[in-house]
């Protein structure tokens, strides 16, 4: 196999994944934790006025961060053999990309306030412009710190950066009390890591110059982008259309039973992807070495996160109402009929990490537009019928789109379906019946709400595990989480140590 100097040193991939697996998901639970404290303190500080200018900036800044990577940073990361000349070259065109973005924001400004109709906004908008320039400058850095599989670095930035810019902004509201604390906060974000991948990363760009080759690299990375697109096409189109059709009643209805459902289990595959797309990388050319990666960590998703949905979306009258407060019952239907789609989601997320380690971002971006256009079907089959009549269609739609992306995923590369459908199997139709189980049960549960959600949350673990139990899969993944409790579980196997 071709190798590089920028590829991890020699050692077990299984020792460097479980470790990258811990401090990843620690360093993500301080970063949940530190925005919790941003959202309260700052809250306390500035006014509801600051943060309403700032987020009349997030779509912009949303859609032009669609395409400030250019899918380079994945390209890096994956590619066998990959050279300086090569991630030169990628550099350049990283920071090269990242002005002309930061140009379009200063150019969109006013046209950002005049929609509005509030002139702040274009000195913010045209701003932002400096976060996008320094994400580009350390683009590379990042890329090349995963792909040596620094997890730990890598974690400790993130927590730095994320604690640091929150201590900026309430250091900036002593100075100014407005939505440049804010502001402030987010560019410390930005360029803090970039600062710190350049001092972690032994790689230094050279002059720009051309290199044969490199269109294969940036095809690559325009797939990636294209996905990313069809992605947020699909992923905001229902908010705008419930908004325009039912009004924005029904769009906060659904939209707290789509954040409600989806961030936590966001927090537990973005995470992952951070490590298992540089160690799937690495093992693209050993197909039996690979597989066996891939299959042993999907199910260990499953075990944790399925159940929690089955018990959430079987209990949803009683968790939205407790969590979010009694003005929000309204909710829980809708919360419901996502919460079907959320027993697939844990499942069909982490396909991303299969066609961008085998290089198929052509399929990835294919994959993206089949997805945008069956949803936004979907949407429009849904729409008469309000959020409700939304949220069911698309989880039809999930629930028919899942068997044809894993056909799809298997036309080439290492994993079929049939072995997704082997190791999958026991954990969703544990969570399936559990979903069922916990429902039937909800009326003997006691009538306090702490009690009854403690008590069908551990209802939907315990019928989960023992369906799991009755298949070779399921008793295989089982051994295997239960070897990650102690300290030493992550230790390589005797067969897997190089």
């Amino acid at each position: 196999m071709e190798t590089s100097a920028f590829d991890p040193p020699e050692g077990s991939l299984r020792k460097s994944v479980g470790r990258g697996a811990v401090v990843t998901a620690m360093a993500q639970s301080v970063r949940v934790a530190t925005q919790i404290v941003s959202v309260v303190v700052l809250s306390r500080l500035l006014s509801p006025q600051d943060f309403g200018v700032v987020a009349m900036c997030a779509p912009v800044l949303a859609f032009i961060a669609l395409f400030q990577d250019f899918g380079l940073t994945q390209a890096t990361i994956q590619k066998t053999g990959i050279r300086h000349e090569e991630v030169n070259y990628l550099f350049w065109v990283n920071v090269a990309v990242s002005a002309v973005l930061a140009c379009v924001l200063v150019g969109a400004a006013p046209l950002v306030a005049a929609f509005y109709g509030e002139p702040r906004v274009t000195g913010l908008v045209a701003a932002f412009g400096l976060q996008i320039m320094a994400y580009g400058l350390g683009a590379q850095h990042l890329a090349l710190l995963t792909r040596r599989m620094q997890f730990a670095r890598l974690a400790a930035i993130d927590v730095a950066s994320a604690v640091i810019g929150l201590a900026v902004s309430i250091a900036w509201t002593f100075i100014d009390r407005s939505y440049w604390a804010l502001f402030a906060g987010t560019l410390t974000g930005a360029v803090l890591p970039t600062l710190c991948y350049w001092a972690s990363s032994q790689w230094r760009p050279g002059l720009p110059r051309k290199v044969d080759g490199i269109r294969a690299l940036i095809n690559f990375g325009a797939g990636i982008t294209g996905f990313n697109f069809a992605n947020f096409f699909a992923r905001n189109l229902d908010n705008v259309l419930i908004g325009k059709y039912w009004g924005e009643a029904q769009l906060g209805l659904y939209d707290r039973a789509y954040k409600l459902l989806l961030f936590p289990l966001s927090q537990i595959t973005n995470p992952l992807s951070k490590v298992m797309v540089p160690a799937l990388s690495r093992l693209k050319d050993e197909p039996d070495r690979y597989r066996s990666a891939y299959l042993r960590v999907m199910p260990l998703i499953l075990l944790v996160a399925l159940p929690g949905v089955a018990f959430a979306t079987a209990m949803s009258d009683v968790l939205i109402p407790f969590v979010l407060g009694e003005q929000w019952r309204a909710s829980a239907s809708i919360f419901l009929a996502l919460g079907f789609a959320g027993l697939l989601q844990p499942l069909n997320n982490p396909a991303g990490w299969l066609f961008v380690s085998q290089g198929r971002s052509g399929d990835f971006m294919r994959w993206g537009i089949v997805t945008a256009v069956t949803s936004v079907i979907a949407f429009a089959i849904g729409l008469p019928y309000g959020a409700f009549g939304v949220a069911v269609a698309y989880a039809v739609s999930e629930y028919l789109r899942t068997p044809f992306l894993w056909l799809y995923v298997g036309k080439s590369g290492p994993l079929q379906a049939r072995h997704v459908l082997y190791a999958a199997a026991p954990f969703v139709l544990g969570a399936h019946l559990a979903l069922a189980a916990v429902w039937f049960a909800k009326p003997l549960l006691p009538a306090q709400p702490v009690i009854a959600l403690a008590a069908g949350a551990m209802l939907a673990y315990a019928i989960t595990i023992l369906v799991s139990l009755l298949f070779g899969a399921g008793r295989e993944a089982l051994r295997e989480a239960v070897k990650l409790i102690p300290a030493r579980g992550f230790a390589p196997a005797p067969s897997e140590a190089k």
